[in-house]
């Protein structure tokens, strides 16, 4: 039995945040917005409330029913929430004169507290609000101040409720971790069960009791999260998950038969089937972003019921769908869950009429690998880069020609491995090369050149909700530009992408 936590959500740019560091101390937790309470309290051994863009003086601020929850079971409020629990509990909270933003020391900490064991005076700590609490509840106590904010971290007295003016989940808050622990280890007494083992062992055995000698089919991408969902389906019902990987002509360079050959040493019951014709000719003369995208899953859609037709009995769909797709299709006044129909959340057509299994609906990408590691899964195969969906389809701005799908796999094939060879790989959450609807003049030899231009992109991130380009060295990007412009026909010039998410976005389309 997990001791599961939960997150109410207010619409903080860092809830997932909250509950990745969660996870890191090994304790299971849950994300609900605030407004949509779990129907039993009962299975949660301690609640974090988040921040929030809101101020709590404003008239639609996120006001939660806490009835179940204050004084019952241990509460810790998080910035908005700790304004909530003064603001609603007698106390004070007002604008503040200046932004209170950035990074701060904790200049005093209250002696033998629970709370703060461990955590050393002048501990960096993060701020993040515009208003602040300007007079605790009578029945509260401060257990921490920095030099500009007094009522930085207290204690309602009575009951197992805390609250921090700051964010303990960002990497700025030297201790935030410690923290964290401290409240739901020490105060809340919640298990540290959450590890990859226990997922494996109690996820199994769920499946097994879901599916009994049902049929299951699951498309394979040939990337960590439907390949880990595949190595659990098939521990707990073995040949009868059949999986259907599709050559859509959009893979990356040979890649359609190298999956495939990694996948036979997985003992997985699987059917390749190349469709790249069919997906090429619906795409041709299509240049919208948007439109290529339905096209692509549309005849996906085709290809993989074609497919699943020919297995007789078939019941379930398994699908990789993890905890970041579930929170992003969840409704939330806030940024922390922008609504976006995602491709493994929207629901299945209605012709297909399977039921759905999702093992890794609450795991993070990080948990997945580890998950699969627990496995003893390739290494190689668990440490790939994302890939989109769509595949090249949008990394080729413009239509899609056979022909410009070979120059941007060459292309690509050059930039993946040079990353490897130069033991870059590893380092990049993400990279790959966008051919551009660009012709730039050029010389080769003696003569003029009129060729495509090529953009590289590499970035570094956690779970791909904000991203950093990777300074990757001059002399790997000099190498591996002469080599694309000797190597592919058809390309002249190369760039290198040097913008960050936010404000860009990883791929271009």
């Amino acid at each position: 039995m997990q001791h599961n936590v939960l997150i109410l959500d207010f619409g903080s740019q860092y809830t997932q945040l909250i509950a990745r560091r969660v996870r890191e101390l090994n304790i299971y937790c849950e994300i609900h917005p605030f407004n949509h309470l779990p129907d039993d309290i009962s299975r949660f051994k301690a609640v974090i409330l988040s921040g929030s863009p809101y101020s709590v003086r404003a008239e639609d601020a996120p006001h939660p029913d806490l009835s179940a929850i204050r004084g019952k079971m241990p509460l810790l409020g998080v910035c908005y929430g700790a304004q909530y629990l003064v603001h609603f509990g007698g106390g004070s909270v007002e604008a503040s004169n200046t932004r209170e933003y950035g990074r701060a020391n904790l200049s005093y900490i209250i002696e033998d507290e629970p709370f703060f064991e461990g955590v050393p005076l002048g501990t960096q700590v993060w701020m993040s609000h515009s208003d602040t609490i300007k007079k605790l509840p009578d029945n509260a106590r401060i257990l921490a101040s920095t030099s500009d904010v007094e009522n930085a971290a207290y204690k309602i007295e009575g009951e197992p409720t805390y609250a921090i003016q700051f964010h303990p989940e960002v990497y700025h808050s030297t201790d935030g971790k410690k923290i964290l622990e401290n409240f739901l280890v020490n105060i809340a007494g919640v298990a540290q069960t959450w590890t990859p083992d226990n997922f494996v062992d109690m996820t199994v055995a769920s499946l097994k009791e879901q599916l009994g000698n049902d049929k299951v089919v699951l498309a394979l991408s040939g990337g960590v999260d439907s390949s880990v969902a595949a190595m659990l389906l098939h521990r707990a019902i073995g040949k009868n998950l059949h999986c259907i990987f599709v050559n859509n002509g959009l893979l990356r360079k040979n890649e359609f038969e190298r999956v495939l050959e990694r996948y036979e040493g997985m003992e997985l019951n699987i059917t390749g089937v190349d469709a790249s014709a069919r997906f090429l000719n619906a795409l041709a003369g299509v240049d919208d972003p948007e439109q290529k995208r339905k096209i692509i899953g549309r005849t996906f859609i085709e290809v993989f019921d074609d497919e699943a037709h020919k297995i007789k009995d078939v019941k379930w769909l398994g699908q990789g769908t993890i905890y970041p797709d579930v929170i992003e299709s969840i409704s939330v006044n806030g940024p922390s869950a922008t609504i976006k129909s995602h491709h493994n959340v929207g629901g299945l057509p209605d012709f297909m009429k399977l039921k759905v299994v999702e093992p890794l609906r609450m795991l993070f990408k990080d948990e997945v690998r580890r998950v699969g590691a627990s496995m003893d899964m390739d290494a190689g195969l668990l440490g790939r880069h994302p890939f989109p969906g769509p595949g090249l389809a949008i990394r080729i701005l413009g239509d899609i020609t056979p022909e410009k799908v070979r120059i941007l796999q060459e292309v690509d094939d050059i930039f993946i491995n040079g990353l490897k060879s130069w033991g870059l790989y590893n380092k990049v959450w993400q990279a790959g090369a966008i051919l551009l609807p660009v012709n730039s003049v050029g010389v080769m030899g003696d003569e003029r050149t009129y060729e495509k231009c090529v953009a590289l992109r590499a970035v570094e991130s956690t779970d791909g909700m904000t991203a950093d380009w990777v300074n990757l060295p001059y002399d790997f990007l000099q190498k591996t530009s002469n080599d694309i412009i000797n190597k592919v026909k058809g390309v002249n010039r190369v760039v290198y992408d040097i913008s960050s998410k936010p404000p860009a976005t990883i791929e271009w389309e």
